[in-house]
């Protein structure tokens, strides 16, 4: 029986693969649903006070957090070890679509409401969001180039054979794929405050064009790697040989597979991020339209009082 219709050969079963997977030290399945109760707490002190939050955020920031158990909490993790496609199937949903579930939930925006007004942590917060260290590293280019970087320099470096000897490697490039995918899609979602300037810059002058380009921009460079990794005839990590062997499977096809699911996988965060841009776009012109259209019967309710003010004044004058 196949595990999954991209791999025939995949000794491992679908249920094998979905299975639950104990890790002697489980870091980002216990992190990940650390961040959801926390989330929710806040959630939780904000009714408290009377305040609401949106449902749909909260939707949004619990799927990111599921997400993450469901490639380090199943048999996904465990196989990731010893598999590179399905090693890449992890990096593709903790890179690409974690991020963004947690994004749209605004985890930014409820701390600025949590944290008191006045208080030391507040004041912390706004000092780091506008730093000088921040606005560099959510520039657009400096965040694209780490983006890629973490593309290239990881994958085609001895670095990813290094940390996929152990677990605790394996699991601190997982983290690092979550952080750094959030970093990129922080802002182009602009969901949440950033440190990018407001006032003046890209952003400003051409708004949403500039979240478009900054997107698409590195759509070409993410297929163009899962191209080179079909393409590449040796291993990128010699570690992964012996290891697909002793499940039945040969390990370059494997890499070659990976290749695949990272070429194809790179339409699902570009069409998601660009359907949610579009609604919100929507939304701030159907804003504006109101806001022009109250604007201008204000002005009418205004001109007709001035009106019959007038008519009043000549009719006392005779």
């Amino acid at each position: 029986m196949s595990g999954l219709m991209w791999m025939p050969m995949l000794p491992p079963t679908l249920w094998r693969v979905l299975a639950i997977h104990l890790q002697p030290v489980p870091v980002l399945p216990a992190g990940a649903l650390l961040l959801l109760v926390a989330y929710l707490c806040g959630v939780a002190v904000l009714r408290r006070r009377g305040d609401r939050w949106p449902a749909g955020r909260i939707a949004w920031w619990t799927a990111g957090a599921l997400s993450i158990v469901a490639v380090t909490a199943t048999g996904l993790d465990g196989y990731g070890m010893e598999l590179f496609s399905l090693h890449m199937v992890q990096h593709m949903v903790l890179g690409m679509l974690t991020p963004i579930l947690l994004v749209l939930g605004a985890p930014v925006t409820l701390l600025l409401r949590v944290v008191p007004a006045r208080s030391h942590a507040r004041r912390t917060l706004l000092a780091l969001l506008h730093s000088r260290f921040a606005r560099i590293l959510t520039h657009p280019v400096v965040v694209s180039a780490i983006f890629l970087v973490s593309l290239y320099g990881l994958y085609f470096t001895p670095v990813f054979n290094a940390l996929m000897s152990t677990m605790w490697g394996h699991n601190l490039m997982l983290i690092h794929f979550v952080a750094v995918g959030w970093l990129y899609f922080w802002g182009i979602l602009g969901v949440d405050p950033s440190p990018r300037p407001s006032s003046h810059g890209l952003r400003s002058f051409s708004g949403p064009l500039v979240q478009v380009l900054e997107l698409v921009a590195a759509v070409p460079f993410h297929a163009f790697f899962g191209i080179a990794l079909m393409m590449s005839p040796a291993l990128l990590a010699p570690i992964y040989g012996p290891l697909s062997r002793m499940i039945g499977v040969a390990p370059l096809p494997d890499q070659q597979a990976g290749g695949g699911i990272a070429w194809a996988f790179t339409e699902i965060p570009t069409l998601l991020v660009l359907g949610v841009l579009m609604m919100r776009w929507q939304r701030t012109d159907a804003r504006r339209g109101a806001t022009r259209s109250s604007a201008a019967a204000r002005r009418d309710e205004d001109e007709l009082a001035a009106y019959n003010a007038r008519l009043a004044r000549l009719a006392e004058h005779g």
